[in-house]
């Protein structure tokens, strides 16, 4: 598993456009990085890799919808529960979606 952390990592550390799609991507990639390395049997693990894919695609677009992002993100803690052990990568892809609601109004002399 730890090549395919290392690939992970990799494409994570490339450059993008929009700094809150990398930020994502990099919260992504330590979710599914602890995830994988976590010992116990989760009955809904599959959907939290199915959404975790999801959300790196999404992030990949660099135009992600903000519903979207956070479906995917209630679905990954309902498939999680309560695991203590994934709760710090998991809060950091709560804040990485965050960013994308703090959209920059437009300012005087803007269009």
């Amino acid at each position: 598993m730890e090549g395919a952390a290392v690939v992970e990592a990799g494409r994570v550390a490339g450059t993008d456009d929009d700094p809150r799609a990398a930020e994502l991507r990099r919260a992504v990639a330590r979710l599914r990085r602890d995830l994988a390395a976590h010992p116990a049997e989760l009955p809904d693990r599959a959907i939290a890799d199915d959404e975790l894919a999801a959300l790196d695609a999404m992030a990949r677009t660099g135009a992600p919808e903000l519903h979207r992002l956070r479906r995917s993100l209630l679905l990954i803690a309902g498939a999680l529960g309560s695991v203590s052990a994934l709760a710090p990568a998991l809060t950091c892809v709560h804040a990485a979606i965050d960013q994308f609601s703090h959209v920059p109004q437009p300012g005087p002399g803007r269009d």
